[in-house]
């Protein structure tokens, strides 16, 4: 089975950390405090979170900020599988309640990504600012017990063979330790995390003096996500939902360094060139400067400790992969931490986030970095090259199918070994089934074996996974991950012997507690 073939690093070991990565070890003798300790309240950890806790398990969320949920947030867009994953967990449809489906994708000039025809049940992009994302997860991370420690600031982290455990500084409140079985840093960008745990963070900035702004409109574009690009400048712009807008955009001509403060005539300036009008912008109530890296840790996992989200991977905003990542990161790593937990799966299972995720990442670097370059490119017959590509994405539609499947996060499947079911790995899409739909059915947090209609086993329990007949029509045997990831598959009914094979290796033993 692909989940216990990798090989275990160096970097993996679980033995006493006392490499200057991780510092002195920790001390094994002192009692648990949680499961798992997730530092960062992003994204990627209140989702990851709130799966722990739904599963049952103890978690503790570490952030450093003190108060609520911001509103100033740079992502803007929820996928297509994204939006899946949270329909596994009846997220989707409140998300979409407060965002604006669109059917168009525009990347550069004139290429325009059409999801209408994507096979999966949202065949859109959201329109949605990532606070939204937060205070869904949020809800759902306290309401399944999630223990949250704001105003708390990482200073140590220390390992060894059971569990790991991080002082913090809690301001006022003074400093504490809390020890948990495993920690996840997603902590974002400037991980301390990452940092303790000494690994770097390779790459390098590929666009610099990229300006945020949150402004009113006097004439709102018809399109609740207007977007274009020319040689000089490129610009976005997306509302909240509340008559504030979230403007986006870069010139040439204006490369200044992070901390030079942003006037709204710089903002108009940018949005007309590449949008033809400022959209009246008026009332600026934030305005704000950075720059956009690509860099990826070369591990995802040292010991106890692993990385998640922005922690892990920081990509160019092109096609808006970022946060999507993250939360795809959750999900692969929430279900393998849980089965590992409650002793269904051994320890090794947990590499097989690393050897999953890490390619993915790398993946979205290059697609997302190819986007912003080719927008940004001014060697000579650049013009004419954009123009070229944007055609033949416009035209060619294998070409603009692959292109949209790929930034939806739809076309990620995962290796597996030699000899595997050729729809091992892949994405389960959402089907049909005699209760309902496959998402509804991956609610309970379990593995979901789809079996043929009429099929003996499909009628014997098991509590180790969800049982399911196709509606119809259906001829392979599925055993689908919590992920949506297909774990196992055998074309009509196998043999008693091989799915009880496939139960034990995926969901551990009949008798595991």
């Amino acid at each position: 089975m692909s989940r216990t073939t990798g090989s275990t690093s160096s970097a993996h070991a679980t033995g006493p950390a006392t490499s200057p990565a991780t510092g002195p070890a920790a001390d094994p003798a002192r009692a648990v405090d949680t499961d798992v300790i997730v530092v960062g309240a992003g994204p990627t950890g209140l989702l990851l979170a709130g799966d722990l806790a739904a599963s049952g398990h103890s978690v503790t969320l570490v952030e450093r900020r003190s108060g609520e949920t911001s509103n100033l947030t740079r992502a803007l867009v929820v996928h297509a599988r994204t939006l899946e994953q949270l329909d596994a967990r009846g997220l989707a449809e409140e998300l979409i309640a407060v965002g604006h489906p669109v059917d168009r994708l525009r990347l550069f000039g004139h290429a325009t990504l059409d999801p209408t025809r994507l096979p999966t049940r949202f065949p859109f992009v959201l329109v949605t600012p990532q606070f939204q994302v937060e205070r869904l997860l949020e809800a759902r991370a306290r309401k399944a017990g999630v223990v949250f420690r704001h105003g708390a600031k990482v200073t140590a982290l220390r390992q060894d063979a059971e569990g790991a455990e991080v002082d913090l500084d809690e301001g006022a409140s003074g400093v504490s330790t809390l020890r948990g079985r495993y920690l996840v840093g997603t902590d974002g960008v400037h991980s301390t995390i990452r940092e303790a745990l000494g690994l770097p963070f390779p790459g390098k900035s590929v666009i610099r003096s990229i300006v945020l702004a949150d402004v009113r409109l006097s004439d709102p574009p018809a399109s609740p996500f207007a977007v274009a690009a020319t040689d000089r400048a490129f610009a976005l712009a997306a509302p909240f939902g509340d008559g504030w807008y979230r403007v986006m955009g870069w010139s040439r001509d204006r490369q200044l360094p992070d901390g030079e403060p942003v006037e709204l005539d710089e903002v108009k300036d940018f949005t007309r060139r590449a949008l033809g009008t400022d959209f009246g912008m008026h009332d600026p109530r934030w305005m704000s400067r950075f720059h956009s890296d690509e860099r990826q840790a070369p591990s995802y996992r040292v010991g106890r400790a692993f990385l998640a989200g922005d922690a892990a991977h920081v990509h160019s905003p092109a096609g808006g992969q970022g946060m999507n990542t993250g939360l795809q990161d959750a999900a692969n790593l929430s279900w393998k931490l849980s089965m590992v937990l409650q002793g269904r799966s051994p320890e090794s299972l947990l590499d097989t986030y690393e050897t999953e995720r890490h390619p993915v990442g790398k993946q979205v670097l290059r697609s997302s970095g190819a986007i912003i370059r080719l927008a940004i490119m001014t060697a000579p017959g650049s013009a004419l090259l954009r123009t070229l590509t944007a055609g033949a994405v416009n035209r060619i539609r294998p070409l603009g199918r692959r292109a949209m499947r790929t930034i939806s996060g739809l076309s990620f499947a995962y290796a597996t070994p030699d000899g595997a079911h050729p729809l091992a790995g892949k994405r389960a899409p959402d089907l049909a089934l005699a209760s309902g739909r496959l998402y509804e059915a991956l609610r309970e947090g379990r593995f979901v074996l789809v079996t043929p209609r009429g099929s003996i086993r499909a009628r014997e329990e098991d509590p180790r996974v969800v049982h399911a007949e196709y509606a119809r029509g259906g001829k392979h045997t599925l055993l689908i991950r919590p992920d949506g990831h297909i774990a196992w598959a055998a074309d009509g009914e196998p043999t008693a012997a091989a799915l009880r094979q496939a139960l034990t290796a995926w969901t551990g033993p009949e008798t595991t507690a």
